[in-house]
C-alpha cells in the first residue's frame, strides 16, 4: 500500500486553521521525542495522547490500529470506562475493516452520520454497538508504508459535526507516524541480545 506521502516538515494545527487552546502544543510534547526513546515511553504517551484527543473531540473512541498479516490489530484505545467496545490485542480481518475501506477509498475519512450514508450504513447494522460520526485517517510512515490507521468515532453523531476535526487526527497520525520511525531505527541500531548458552553446566558432587 503506497502512495501516500507526508510532507517532512508537519505543520502546526493553526497554520491548519484549527488551533483549539493550543491542542497542537499538548499533542507534539506527548508525542515528539527525542529518538531514545523507549518502549515504555511509547507505550505511556500513546495512550494519554488518544485520551486528550476523545476529550477534545467529544468522540466515545479513539484508536490506533495496526495493519499486519492480514488483520486489523488495536495497538491502543481509549475508550468510556462503562463502554470498552474494543480492547487493545484484538483483531479482525483486515479486507472486512472499516479502516482497510478508508485506506482504499471505499469509504470517505470523515463520515458526520455512518447510520445515513449508503456506504456504511449496512456495515453498521452488522456491528454489535453503534456509530454515529467517524473519523479515520492512515498512518503513513516515512517509507510511504501504511502502518495503519487512527480513528475516533462517537455512538451518535456528533452535533454540530466539525470537518475540521479531521485535521486533528491528521495531525496525530503525522506525528505517530513520525515516532514509530524514530522507534524502527533505533530498534535497527539496537546491538543484538546476547545469546544464551544451551551447554549444560556440570553438575558438582553434592547437589
Amino acid at each position: 500500500m503506497r502512495g501516500f506521502v507526508i510532507s517532512p516538515a508537519i505543520p502546526a494545527m493553526r497554520d491548519l486553521g484549527y488551533n483549539p487552546d493550543d491542542l497542537s502544543v499538548q499533542i507534539s510534547e506527548m508525542l515528539v521525542a527525542t529518538t531514545d526513546t523507549a518502549d515504555s515511553e511509547i507505550d505511556q504517551a500513546v495512550p494519554e495522547v488518544l485520551k486528550l484527543v476523545r476529550d477534545k473531540l467529544k468522540m466515545d473512541v479513539v484508536f490506533v490500529s495496526e495493519f499486519a498479516n492480514g488483520r486489523r490489530v488495536f495497538r491502543f484505545v481509549d475508550t468510556p470506562p462503562d463502554q470498552p467496545v474494543i480492547a487493545p490485542g484484538g483483531s479482525d480481518p483486515l479486507q472486512d475493516a472499516w479502516c482497510q475501506r478508508v485506506v482504499d477509498g471505499r469509504l470517505p475519512q470523515y463520515i458526520p452520520d455512518a447510520q445515513t450514508l449508503p456506504a456504511s450504513a449496512p456495515l453498521v447494522k452488522a456491528l454489535p454497538f453503534p456509530i454515529g460520526t467517524h473519523l479515520s485517517v492512515p498512518i503513513v510512515l516515512q517509507s510511504g508504508e501504511v502502518y495503519g490507521t487512527l480513528c475516533a468515532f462517537s455512538f451518535k453523531p456528533k452535533e454540530p459535526a466539525e470537518a475540521d476535526d479531521l485535521k486533528v487526527l491528521r495531525y496525530t497520525a503525522q506525528l505517530a507516524a513520525k515516532k514509530i520511525d524514530e522507534h524502527r531505527a533505533l530498534a535497527r541500531h539496537r546491538p543484538p541480545e546476547p545469546e544464551l548458552s544451551l551447554v549444560p553446566i556440570e553438575k558438582k558432587k553434592g547437589w
